[in-house]
């Protein structure tokens, strides 16, 4: 039987299967719920679905259209774990050994999985039970992926997947499975915490409704009806928490082999089919209609729904360009979430400002108003002190007015006291009790004006301490007229200082020539020493309140002095804070212009590091064709050599006949002299160049004498001053001299004296040695 006629008879086959599969449900968990008499067409669709299986790449390559047909009609339940491992390339995954190691770990997530195990399929056999195999299979592999995956980590729906999973394969094989559906089948992007794929698809199909059902749509924007209230769960879920059990095992066979498609296609079947319903129905009657109704309608197979779903338009392309929108629109919303998040930070920064700012001016209008307030208590403490003041001023007059009456009584008892004798014990009685009432009311006064005195004491110290504490905001020239009419009130009283004292001493010494002219007097009578006492205590008394009164004007004196120095203080303190600004001034001057000099002082380096770079390579230049020169020179002192030692060959071995050999002496003359022009010539040059010796490289100086010999100088300082005819080098030279002993004598004697000899030094080495010629 050939796969082809497989592919050609699987329609009935299939149909004949799902028509005996629709009631067996709970037959989806093991492979031992398989019949052993299978019918003809099921023993076919077996037969086709093992050669599939067998022949997987090639059928995967060759044959991809008949298998999604295959698929859609639904995949046998015995097939359906390796089927759905090969649709989605699981087999022998590498995470597959790490299952066992994931297990002994411990994840974050473990409480939420435990808390959402006996959610997952609670009226399925295999999960219903507590602590059951199936229970703890699906904690394992939601466990496992929460570690491998830490940023998704554990999402509700997704354990109705793991859950389906496991009831066809085993937990290692489901565990592979689902890691590559997260990571092929944009379910990694659903189950992020922020879903963000999730929105897209909303997106996306809102748009396939409002393109291929704008009633409908219409609908469902009057009621507010958002599609993530009815479609989110089929997204998350592939319809497995929305669809009978069955029905949702069949999406998810389509969902395996063409993705996320399937159920934008059958969502929008499901509306095309209940359009006519959800028009009239209100938002409430809606949600009562997807999770009643609707499930029920395919109680009697997927088939009718599956084919209406692929009569759905299904644009790929506009599905990208729905995706890009949505990505745009996300970006929109992202950047004014970031400016609203940016302009909310401001406002409450500013808030925080603004009641900053409050708190401070509400502080400084406490202190205004606090400062304000003890001004004007001061002010009023300072009235009543002047009228304390002057209640005791006059009361020191009173009491002076009857110091005065008190003498003119003695002047007068002492006037009266000699024709009045008889009459004098009763007069004296008289003037004992008005002294002793005279005595109390002084001894009470005086009493008084201590109490008065030391509370204007107190006050004064009490002002002196609120004075340091309160701040000056007079001007400089309220202050130095307050300061003249201080220094005037000073003098003043100093002035009264004195005045009191001088009266002070007056009454002392009255009181002491008193005591002189009455010390023997009142001797024998008892009650003239008891007038004479009381006299006595009198005078004390005035004398007291002199004294009091003194000190009364001392202390104002003090007051005055404190309040001058207060000012003078608070003037100080005013300039030295003006002087402080000023310096903080004068420091960020110099801070700037140490900046500006520092800026100058780079580039003056720069510029100075230029120059040297500059200075260097012309330096180096200069040292290169003084090097030139030098390899010149030598050149041509090579050649000189070289002709001196050619007329010595000719002279050896007897090549030149007399005639000859002058004129080859001339010629040779000829080219020493243009050897030597041109060493002139290289001479000026190099003194032109540079004049100066640099280091590393000694110069060679070569010159003419002025007896037109050729002299040379090496670096040793060998001076070679000219050499006579007579006179024979020590140097280590060789001297040239045009002296042929078969030429004829006058001849010879005639060429020395007309021309100029030759003579040529060559430094002293062992490989040359002294020849003359």
């Amino acid at each position: 039987m050939s796969l082809s006629w497989l592919l050609e008879t699987d329609s009935k086959s299939l149909r004949s299967m799902n028509g005996s599969r629709r009631n067996s449900g709970s037959s989806l968990v093991s492979s031992s719920s398989a019949s052993s008499n299978l019918s003809h067409l099921e023993e076919d669709t077996w037969i086709l679905w093992g050669r599939i299986v067998n022949e997987w790449e090639e059928v995967r390559k060759k044959k991809e259209k008949q298998l999604k047909d295959l698929v859609r009609k639904g995949i046998p339940h015995h097939f359906r774990a390796i089927v759905w491992q090969l649709l989605c390339n699981a087999q022998n995954m590498p995470i597959k050994d790490q299952y066992s190691e994931l297990l002994k770990m411990t994840s974050p997530c473990e409480k939420l999985i435990r808390r959402d195990i006996a959610r997952t399929y609670p009226e399925h056999e295999f999960f219903k039970e507590k602590d059951s195999l199936g229970q703890e299979v699906l904690f394992n592999v939601m466990k496992a992926y929460s570690l491998v995956d830490r940023e998704v980590g554990y999402c509700q729906g997704s354990a109705f997947i793991v859950g389906l999973l496991l009831m066809q394969m085993p937990e290692e094989e489901a565990f592979c499975v689902f890691v590559k559906l997260m990571q092929d089948y944009r379910l990694r992007e659903l189950f992020k915490p922020s879903m963000a794929e999730l929105g897209l698809c909303m997106y996306q199909f809102e748009s396939m409704i409002q393109e291929q059902l704008p009633e409908l749509h219409m609908h469902f924007q009057a009621q507010s009806f958002h599609t993530s209230m009815y479609a989110s769960s089929w997204f998350l879920t592939i319809f497995l928490t929305s669809f009978p059990l069955p029905v949702a095992t069949r999406m998810f066979d389509i969902f395996m082999c063409e993705g996320l498609e399937v159920v934008f296609r059958v969502g929008l079947a499901i509306l095309q089919m209940n359009q006519t319903e959800l028009i009239q129905l209100d938002m409430e009657g809606m949600l009562q209609h997807f999770q009643r109704v609707i499930p029920h309608q395919l109680d009697s197979g997927p088939d009718k729904v599956i084919q209406a779903a692929y009569q759905v338009k299904y644009n790929a392309k506009k599905m990208k360009k729905l995706e890009k929108e949505y990505t745009t629109i996300k970006t929109k919303e992202m950047e004014e979430q970031v400016e609203i998040k940016r302009l909310r930070t401001e406002n409450r920064l500013l808030k925080q400002r603004i009641d900053t700012l409050e708190k401070e001016s509400a502080s400084l209008a406490d202190r205004l108003i606090q400062g304000q307030v003890t001004r004007a208590q001061e002010a009023e403490e300072n009235y009543l002190v002047k009228r304390e003041l002057a209640t005791v001023k006059q009361q020191g007059e009173e009491a002076c007015a009857q110091l005065e009456q008190a003498k003119t009584t003695i002047r007068q008892l002492q006037q009266q006291q000699q024709p009045q004798a008889k009459r004098a014990p009763r007069y004296s009685e008289e003037s004992v009790l008005q002294l002793e009432r005279e005595l109390v009311q002084a001894r009470l006064k005086e009493a008084e004006s201590q109490c008065a005195l030391k509370e204007m004491q107190d006050k004064i110290l009490d002002m002196e301490k609120r004075n340091t504490s309160l701040p000056d905001d007079t001007n400089v020239a309220r202050l130095q007229e307050e300061l003249i009419g201080v220094k005037l009130r000073e003098a003043e009283a100093l002035t009264g200082l004195k005045e009191l004292r001088q009266q002070v001493r007056d009454l002392e010494e009255h009181w002491q020539r008193h005591l002189a002219r009455t010390a023997g007097r009142w001797k024998d009578s008892p009650r003239k020493n008891t007038l004479s006492e009381l006299q006595d205590e009198l005078m004390s008394v005035r004398l007291r309140e002199a004294e009091a009164q003194a000190e009364l004007r001392e202390t104002r004196q003090r007051m005055l002095e404190l309040e001058t120095q207060n000012q003078i203080h608070s003037n100080q303190l005013r300039r030295a804070e003006q002087e402080s600004r000023c310096l903080q001034e004068c420091v960020q001057t110099l801070t700037v212009q140490n900046k500006d000099l520092n800026v100058q002082l780079q580039e003056i380096k720069r510029r100075q590091a230029e120059i040297e770079c500059k200075s260097k390579e012309e330096v180096m230049a200069v040292r290169l064709r003084e090097a030139d020169n030098i390899a010149a020179m030598a050149e041509l002192q090579q050649q000189i050599s070289e002709l001196e030692i050619q007329k010595e060959e000719g002279k050896v071995q007897g090549q030149l006949n007399h005639t000859d050999s002058s004129q080859y002496i001339r010629d040779l003359k000829d080219q020493i002299a243009e050897l030597k022009h041109e060493i002139c010539c290289l001479k000026g040059q190099r003194t032109m160049a540079n004049q100066s010796t640099f280091d590393g490289i000694h110069m060679i100086n070569h010159y003419v004498g002025d007896d037109g010999s050729y002299q040379s100088s090496d670096e040793d300082g060998v001076k070679s001053p000219t050499i006579h005819n007579t006179q024979q080098r020590s140097g280590g030279r060789i001297r040239l001299r045009p002296n042929l002993g078969d030429t004829d004598s006058e001849e010879e004697e005639e060429e020395e004296e007309d021309d100029e000899a030759l003579r040529l030094s060559v430094p002293q080495s062992a490989s040359h040695k002294s020849t003359t010629v």
